[in-house]
């Protein structure tokens, strides 16, 4: 490849503009912003569910497992892993923009600097962003249901909104998530 190939711009996989380089294609801006996206929609709820643990008020009716009496208290660990655990998962998708969504970091003992196939990472990525996408299209329809926030034990007013804010990022989750996992798909397809 020459220098004159190597400064060209070309087509990217996502369809923007992106530079070659002698590894292969680059990762285009739009596709990077997908990746953060994607880690970015878990925060929300997941800082809502980190202050109920810390005792502010939900909304919820006493007896609720989320009424503020609870908290804070021993459910307030699960409240907060359970927030740390989805961020981590979140932030896989980030692997798919990364160096080391392509090759095993070194320090990772047996594998460090192989090569990650392709297919072991688009089949378990394609797969979140199917089941994300119908899990939150399905909650989102189900929303106001009598047997959720429908319910008259559910959050009102201001809660309601709240916690609606906190939980309609995750719509886009599973959209992001695809977007990133067809790019590198491509870009891993084209780098062999």
């Amino acid at each position: 490849m020459t220098a004159a190939t190597i400064a060209r711009p070309a087509q990217s996989p996502a369809g923007g503009v992106a530079p070659e380089s002698p590894a292969g294609p680059v990762v285009s801006r739009r596709v990077r912003w997908a990746a953060k996206g994607a880690a970015l929609t878990l925060l929300p709820t997941g800082l809502w569910r980190t202050a109920i643990a810390f005792g502010m008020p939900s909304g919820f009716a006493a007896g609720d497992p989320l009424h503020q009496s609870d908290y804070p208290g021993e459910y307030s660990f699960y409240l907060i892993g359970l927030s740390v655990f989805a961020e981590l998962i979140g932030l896989l998708a980030l692997g798919l923009v990364q160096r080391w969504g392509e090759v095993m970091p070194r320090w990772v003992p047996w594998l460090g600097g192989r090569r990650i196939p392709r297919l072991a990472a688009v089949i378990p990525a394609a797969t979140g962003a199917v089941l994300v996408t119908l899990i939150t299209v399905f909650g989102a329809i189900g929303w106001n249901d009598p047997d959720n926030m429908g319910h008259p034990d559910s959050p009102d007013g201001g809660y309601y909104w709240l916690m609606t804010a906190a939980y309609a990022p995750l719509l886009l989750w599973g959209p992001l998530l695809a977007i990133a996992t067809v790019a590198y798909h491509r870009r891993r397809k084209i780098t062999g």
